[in-house]
């Protein structure tokens, strides 16, 4: 079964499996098994102290556990040099959930910041690449922008720019933080269709950790559950519908968002 984890399977680009992490008497994983599907939205959902941050560190590689093994590609995370690790690192694009941005940097700084950090770039290339994604994103559209800086944006552009500089280094997966947290109904459907947008046309791979179920069934192409440190269900949300987890039935009953859950998977 090893043998076969540490080959580049075409379907899922991240296997995660028997994944423990404990912080003293806390045991907060206890035992993680999931498979993140290449190129697809899968989404993590949970309500708040399952796991699913301490989880999302593992998958970066900003933690280790105390037993279990992660799968990129083929290659366990588990136990890389430092050099090696960074490299599988550049796979990755983080959006954090309040964007993260620098206060004292415009938009274009922000989004170039990761390029300047780790290359040295020409000028003119690092602002051919910003200006990119400003106009992919359809941030170009707002007069002005590339010079505001993030307490002159609402959330929902704050999300956008956040994105843009986590898909500037052009990533292969991008996670994403709790992405609709303290958005209003209409910058939430905005997110969603962002971050649907974003998986096709940048044909990346997507892992969101969530509580929002609404924002889950428009958008999701695998579900899994988090809870009490383990995943209790997983797949299409016309599978995760159909689990018969009693957590999982009542996470999703009481969320009213069980009408979405009809859309085609």
């Amino acid at each position: 079964m090893a043998e076969d984890l540490q080959k580049r399977d075409e379907r899922w680009h991240l296997r995660i499996r028997d994944l423990n992490k404990s912080f003293g008497a806390q045991h907060v994983l206890r035992g993680v098994d999931l498979d993140i599907e290449r190129g697809k939205i899968n989404i993590i959902i949970g309500g708040s102290g399952q796991g699913k941050s301490v989880l999302m560190k593992h998958l970066m590689g900003l933690m280790m556990p105390d037993k279990g093994h992660i799968y990129v590609d083929g290659q366990d995370l588990i136990g890389l040099s430092d050099v090696a690790m960074a490299k599988i690192q550049r796979k990755f694009g983080m959006v954090f959930q309040y964007a993260a941005l620098f206060d004292s940097l415009n938009v274009v700084e922000n989004i170039a910041f990761p390029l300047l950090e780790r290359y040295r770039l020409p000028k003119k290339e690092v602002m051919e690449r910003v200006r990119e994604l400003l106009e992919r994103l359809d941030l170009a559209k707002m007069s002005g922008i590339e010079q505001k800086f993030p307490a002159e944006l609402s959330g929902g552009m704050r999300k956008r720019v956040g994105l843009a500089r986590a898909l500037i280094d052009r990533p292969e997966i991008l996670l994403y933080d709790e992405p609709t947290t303290g958005l209003d109904p209409i910058a939430t459907q905005n997110v969603d269709q962002m971050i649907r947008r974003t998986a096709d046309e940048f044909a990346v791979t997507s892992v969101v950790i969530s509580h929002d179920m609404a924002s889950t069934f428009r958008i999701a192409d695998r579900i899994a559950m988090l809870y009490e440190g383990v995943i209790v269900a997983k797949g299409t949300r016309t599978e995760i519908m159909a689990a018969p987890h009693p957590v999982l039935k009542e996470f999703v009953e009481t969320s009213g968002a069980v009408a979405l859950a009809g859309a085609p998977s």
